[in-house]
């Protein structure tokens, strides 16, 4: 992979997910296989999952992406086809001019150095963190979220919350109920 192309992976068995995509290119999507016909699915069902990992908030990226998904096969009238659906998702704050700097220094906090140490300096993408990009995680969300709706469909639910980081925990049991209705923090099960 040379610097400058798109990065292309895939992950899955029953459900096969191909994420594509470049920071800071157009587009970041995910190609989802393996999903049966009738099963609901809208641009709105994605959306509410990805809202999770918005950006331009407080302790995140500063970047301000509107994260808008675009069903583009797949479906028709609201319901998979049995086809794989393709997803794309529009990069509309890239800002490539803010690595210039970074171009010749890893960046602490990154993949950087571990990319540049398995693939070479001539294959690292700085702009962006390439196949690195917190980005990146945006196709896994959307796999995650047609996952999240079969589940559902056959009685079973997902849920989680943060316990503890470190020696600091949270000594309060969180009930099932309590997890699945966090809506402002999806790892917590106590809004405060």
């Amino acid at each position: 992979m040379g610097r400058g192309e798109s990065w292309l992976a895939a992950w899955g068995g029953i459900l096969f997910s191909l994420l594509s995509g470049k920071v800071p290119g157009k587009y970041v999507g995910a190609v989802i296989d393996g999903i049966p016909a009738g099963l609901p699915l809208s641009q709105e069902d994605l959306r509410f999952e990805l809202g999770f990992r918005r950006t331009g908030r407080k302790l995140v990226s500063g970047r301000r992406e509107e994260d808008n998904p675009d069903i583009v096969s797949g479906t028709y009238n609201g319901y998979t086809t049995g086809s794989p659906v393709t997803v794309m998702v529009r990069n509309s704050d890239p800002q490539p001019l803010l690595y210039r700097d970074v171009s010749h220094l890893p960046r602490p906090g990154h993949a950087d150095l571990s990319f540049i140490k398995k693939y070479g300096r001539e294959n690292w993408d700085y702009v962006g963190g390439g196949r690195s990009s917190a980005r990146e995680t945006l196709s896994r969300v959307i796999g995650g979220a047609v996952a999240k709706k079969l589940l559902m469909l056959a009685g079973t639910q997902v849920a989680a919350y943060l316990k503890s980081i470190g020696g600091r925990g949270d000594n309060d049991a969180v009930t099932f109920s309590e997890a699945m209705g966090s809506k402002r923090f999806p790892t917590r099960g106590k809004e405060q």
